[in-house]
């Protein structure tokens, strides 16, 4: 099997490369380096199936080999990250979509979309299932990463209905583990660093809005799981253990033996105050399950910035 993954030097991108890269016969990366890197995938590049290729899915792509699957991961997906390109990540979802779509339907292949939790907004109802439309601000701080993956999701559902294009869209939830970028304002890298350094844990608002943290493991497997799925469909992919922010913090200080206090600082501006996957679907037509829980992934996280720290 010959894949194609977009964004493929991320944190998601090269977990992703790790689990496939034994058994592909060739794996292609297209990656512009804005956030992901090359330290995610210099033990790939002597690989003779493995290919690097810097680029940017927004700009024309034509590859010179039939591909079996197509993965469009490409996207500024941190807040740092798309509130510093906010153009980027509104192309990297709309024109870079496009892009994708297009070389899936030259060569017939497969197309995983990774789409995001964020489409659902701060959502007027939990658990957010894969039929709920969500509560989104088009024009809000947030807006350039939602109405990409919103715009993405729109045009993947029109190649499939116009072209026969075989795709999934994957909707994941707040993913956590080794290969995150320490400062891109993600909060399970905030407060582990903020933790390892007895440094204040800044926790916004009154810390009671909840989040559904996945390991990268997990994902990994549900995106495999989609991305082999037979037909084309929506699914949630994420742990559905949801916990306020104020927990995390205080279970991550625990875990790292920290002298840290919490201090409160103003909720940002459409923050949303409740995410937890609903994962029925994902569960009973993917045989979906999560094997990692919160603590043992916050350890195997804590001793991988332990080790990048210091």
């Amino acid at each position: 099997m010959k894949y194609l993954i977009t964004g493929g030097a991320g944190f998601i991108g090269s977990h992703l490369v790790s689990e496939i890269i034994d058994n592909a016969e060739k794996v292609i990366v297209l990656d512009n380096l804005i956030t992901g890197s090359m330290v995610n995938i210099d033990k790939f590049i002597d690989k003779k199936n493995f290919e690097f290729v810097e680029h940017d899915i927004q700009y024309h792509y034509n590859p010179e080999e039939d591909l079996d699957y197509v993965i469009h991961l490409a996207s500024c997906a941190s807040p740092v990250a798309y509130y510093e390109n906010p153009i980027n990540t509104l192309k990297s979802g709309s024109i870079g979509t496009i892009n994708a779509l297009g070389i899936a339907r030259k060569f017939n292949s497969k197309f995983l979309l990774t789409s995001t939790s964020e489409v659902y907004g701060d959502p007027k109802e939990s658990p957010q299932s894969e039929s709920y439309w969500g509560n989104v601000n088009p024009v809000g701080p947030r807006s350039m990463y939602d109405e990409s993956k919103r715009f993405a999701e729109a045009a993947t559902q029109a190649y499939i209905t116009e072209y026969s294009v075989n795709a999934t869209i994957i909707r994941i939830f707040n993913t956590y583990g080794p290969n995150m970028q320490l400062d891109d304002g993600r909060v399970v890298t905030n407060f582990i660093v903020q933790a390892l350094n007895n440094k204040d844990i800044t926790v916004y608002g009154n810390g009671q809005q909840t989040r559904s943290f996945s390991y990268i493991d997990d994902t990994v497997r549900g995106l495999l799981k989609g991305l082999y799925y037979e037909k084309s469909d929506i699914f949630n992919i994420g742990n559905d253990n949801e916990i306020t922010i104020l927990e995390l913090a205080k279970n991550i200080i625990k875990l790292t033996n920290s002298n840290s206090n919490i201090v409160n600082k103003p909720l940002p501006k459409d923050d949303p105050m409740q995410r937890k996957p609903d994962l029925k679907k994902s569960q009973s037509i993917l045989g979906y399950k999560t094997q990692i829980d919160l603590e043992e992934g916050l350890l195997k996280t804590i001793n991988w910035v332990k080790k990048i720290i210091n």
